[in-house]
């Protein structure tokens, strides 16, 4: 909680009043066993009927005050929790959506989604309860006790034996439940994956009619969570009943020794009363309390979490100063010199010492088998991920020395996966430039050959799409990705695989269209030779080396893994 501490400094006054008015709720309350005494032993032993109704109006006064008391610490109480929480939602998404590839990987999407939802949760229900409750109900406890000592010194002796009593359960209980409430976390981290992973891939599953198997993965993770989380809860459990235990002996012994009091004339029928009412509060204080401190070790676990994240340094930095639109042209736009690159976690390159030169206005097409390296180029130069060795340079200068925005910036880039929001097709082109016009937007669907099914769909730009585009077609959906990246009109455009949905007619006519656009270096990152083979250069890569780097023609004859490609794909070129 010490690292999230920070958060709740704009709200110091707020945190302030809350747990204040508590303590002025606790004190007026602290006072009614006294007054109830005073009717008992003056009002009603002696028929003083002015003592009664006094007495009684002080209480609704007390009563009344005490309410107001409540309802502002509430109101502040809330008010603090749930501005803390947006606070922490807001920093810890800023964090996400920051981090490199490397962090998300680590982490792990659901954890991430856990975390930024669940988490926080815990922790403002911690936050809430802790400002409302933590110097509330030890200020009631400690008071009753001294209350106690007020009315007779002997008969509260006890209060001294029940305090440290129940400080032991407490202690004991939360020293071996924090450590549970993490597991339960992780667990659910597991269980939200789990969801993910059927809700995005749910076709696959169907398709190979799988729901048993996955019903049956899902039926244990929960089965995991749901034993781990009543292991918890049946410990935590324990300290309510402990704590009513050990109270209502307590009351039980003090109101013995009241009675041998009374019957000595030491004690009155009335402090008798306010003693066994003072146990009464401490009681239901110490209720609160223990399920209070069932909510801290939650918001701790939590807290952790976030903690861990909020704490994690970006694999990713960005160190740079060079604004990359105000380099003046060089005869080469991009050129990798020894980039070597290893993914986290793996020993071995996948990349090394990697050599090659792209010419402004050039267009280069990239192939070769699974694995190879081929989006890896293309993550390399978005700075996705960082060259493990050498450097890549964008107009002569080192990536790293360019602001990372004005590198990505850059580039208009289409990744092999299609990804598309909820909302209109124009939300969703806008993306790429929130300032570009109508005519703009139209122009881009026209040259990544969507005008035909957005025309059909009767709606022009105002055409809804669903979350992930899932009232389109796979091709569909590759042609809003590369009609978005248009709209960029960035000087260099990266299709990662991006047309492998488009038949090879809508293909050729969108080839085309790109290449009616002046000043603009191409990448084509492919599967398909019949989507390179027309391109200025093609590099022909075999696991993280360039096999051939040359044209069509010349690949035909010098490099044999480009000509097996295209032996294997012969009949659908010609």
């Amino acid at each position: 909680m010490r690292k999230l501490a920070v958060f709740l400094k704009p709200y110091r006054f707020q945190s302030i009043i809350a747990p204040l008015f508590k303590m002025l709720e606790a004190l007026f309350e602290l006072f009614v066993p006294l007054i109830m005494a005073g009717i008992i032993d003056e009002g009603i032993k002696l028929k003083d009927y002015d003592i009664i109704k006094r007495n009684g109006l002080i209480l609704v006064a007390f009563c009344i005050t005490g309410l107001v008391c409540s309802l502002i610490a509430q109101y502040f109480a809330a008010k603090v929790a749930v501005s803390f929480a947006e606070s922490v939602r807001n920093a810890l998404f800023k964090k996400i959506i920051n981090f490199s590839y490397e962090n998300i990987d680590r982490f792990g999407s659901s954890s991430l989604i856990t975390r930024i939802t669940n988490d926080i949760n815990q922790v403002q229900n911690g936050v809430n309860m802790v400002l409302r409750l933590l110097l509330r109900s030890p200020f009631v406890v400690f008071g009753a006790m001294i209350m106690a000592f007020t009315v007779n010194v002997r008969a509260a002796l006890i209060f001294v034996v029940l305090i440290p009593l129940l400080f032991i359960a407490v202690s004991l209980i939360t020293i071996i439940t924090i450590p549970l409430y993490a597991k339960i976390q992780r667990s659910l981290d597991t269980l939200t994956s789990h969801v993910r992973e059927n809700l995005t891939g749910v076709r696959v599953v169907r398709a190979f009619n799988q729901e048993a198997r996955e019903k049956e993965e899902f039926s244990d993770d929960n089965t995991f969570f749901a034993n781990t989380s009543l292991f918890t809860a049946r410990i935590s459990a324990v300290l309510n009943p402990i704590t009513v235990i050990i109270v209502n002996v307590c009351m039980l012994v003090l109101i013995y020794r009241g009675s041998i009091l009374v019957n000595t004339g030491n004690l009155t029928s009335g402090q008798v009363y306010a003693l066994v009412n003072f146990m009464s509060q401490i009681l239901v204080e110490l209720v609160k309390l223990t399920n209070l401190f069932i909510t801290i070790n939650k918001a701790f676990a939590s807290a952790g979490r976030i903690g861990d994240m909020l704490d994690t340094e970006n694999a990713l930095s960005d160190e740079g100063a060079i604004d990359a639109k105000e380099l003046p042209d060089t005869e080469s736009i991009i050129s990798f010199e020894n980039a070597t690159f290893s993914y986290p976690e793996s020993k071995e390159a996948f990349i090394s010492n990697m050599n090659f030169v792209i010419r402004p206005g050039e267009t280069i097409g990239i192939i070769g088998g699974t694995g190879s390296g081929k989006s890896t180029i293309a993550s390399l130069l978005m700075r996705f991920y960082d060259v493990t060795g050498g450097e890549i340079k964008y107009k002569n200068k080192n990536i790293k020395e360019l602001t990372l925005s004005s590198l990505r910036n850059s580039y208009s880039y289409v990744p092999q996966k299609a990804q598309l929001f909820s909302g209109t097709l124009k939300e969703n082109l806008k993306l790429a430039d929130p300032d570009a016009t109508d005519e703009e937007l139209l122009n881009a669907v026209r040259l990544s050959q969507c005008a035909e099914f957005v025309e059909d769909k009767g709606q022009g730009l105002d055409m809804p799409i669903l979350e992930g585009g899932a009232n389109l077609s796979g091709g569909q959906k590759q042609r809003v990705c590369i009609a978005r990246a248009l709209v960029k009109k960035a000087p260099i455009l990266i299709l990662d695989d991006s047309s492998s949905a488009l038949d090879y007619a809508t293909d050729s006519r969108l080839r085309k269209g790109i290449k009616t656009l002046k000043n603009l270096t191409t990448i084509i990152i492919a599967q398909r030779i019949n989507s390179i083979m027309d391109a200025d250069r093609i590099m022909v890569l075999d696991d993280g080396d360039i096999a051939g780097f040359d044209t069509h023609e010349k690949l035909l004859d010098t490099c044999a893994i480009y000509k097996e490609i295209y032996n294997s794909q012969k009949a659908f070129t010609e």
